[in-house]
């Protein structure tokens, strides 16, 4: 017995130390968003000489003559629209696969997987010739039509968790609920849509991180400022006044992965269950 408590408190040591290794990057941020612009770069020390609060006031002002609530909002707009479509997305067509028979099903099947493997880098071009044509450059619609169309970021693989968790449920509640004369339409709502929710739950935790971090996409699509989002101008401020305002921008740096940490968080237990019973059904 008291060689298992040995055993116990030296893993819990090391997932501990381990653990801090991790987060050293986010204290650090955390420390730096709080130092004098100076030492942000100059010093080692993790603690500020001086704690400066003042520096999320200027920092919020750093794009001028925009103030970072303009971009918060923006990101917010792009980010939600495109999960409301991957989850809307995902949910249809994941049914369909999971239970629909259709011809070349299983062809279909197949080109969603090869969505998957290939890198988003290798169709970046061809998408930009496209988007420009048709006008949709500084608009968001080269990141919600695509989600909405299950090629955004990570679509074919929300579709695939979400059609994973679908074959799980048991098939007999769709034939109930056809003898009771619910429709196709229904039967989704009604009966899949809510025994999926934690399969849901995690394409919109991850459509959310990979979206709000989408810098490349971004900084491709959207070139006028008032359009901005917020990786867009922090890259702003470095560029602008980031040598004389370090403590500012690390300030913002930290605002603005601080959505993300409260979503993952306020909804893991959502997610955990989502990816684990996700790939034990199929």
């Amino acid at each position: 017995m008291k060689k298992k408590a040995t055993t116990n408190f030296v893993v819990y040591v090391l997932i501990s130390l381990l653990g801090l290794i991790m987060l050293y990057p986010l204290i650090w941020l955390i420390f730096a968003a709080l130092k004098p612009s100076q030492e942000v770069l100059s010093s080692s020390a993790l603690l500020p000489s001086e704690f400066r609060f003042e520096n999320f006031a200027a920092g919020w002002r750093l794009v001028r003559p925009y103030t970072f609530d303009t971009f918060f909002i923006n990101t917010f707009i792009l980010v939600l629209s495109c999960v409301a479509c991957s989850l809307l997305i995902s949910l249809f067509v994941g049914y369909a696969f999971a239970r629909v028979n259709f011809r070349f099903k299983s062809f279909w099947y197949s080109v969603l997987f090869l969505t998957i493997m290939l890198p988003s880098t290798t169709t970046l071009v061809s998408k930009y010739v496209i988007f420009s044509d048709i006008g949709w450059l500084n608009t968001y619609l080269p990141f919600i039509v695509p989600a909405l169309l299950g090629v955004g970021n990570g679509g074919g693989f929300f579709i695939h968790l979400v059609s994973q968790f679908i074959r799980g449920i048991p098939k007999e509640l769709d034939e109930a609920a056809k003898i009771d004369g619910c429709s196709t339409l229904g039967i989704i709502l009604r009966i899949v849509l809510p025994l999926c929710k934690p399969s849901l739950f995690s394409v919109a935790i991850f459509a959310f991180m990979w979206n709000w971090d989408d810098f490349q996409n971004q900084l491709i699509y959207l070139t006028k400022v008032d359009r901005y989002t917020i990786a867009l101008a922090l890259r702003s401020t470095i560029d602008a006044s980031g040598a004389e305002n370090w403590g500012a921008v690390m300030a913002m740096a930290l605002c603005s992965i601080l959505p993300a940490i409260i979503i993952f968080f306020c909804l893991q237990k959502y997610f955990v269950d989502g990816v684990s019973t996700s790939g034990l059904k199929g």
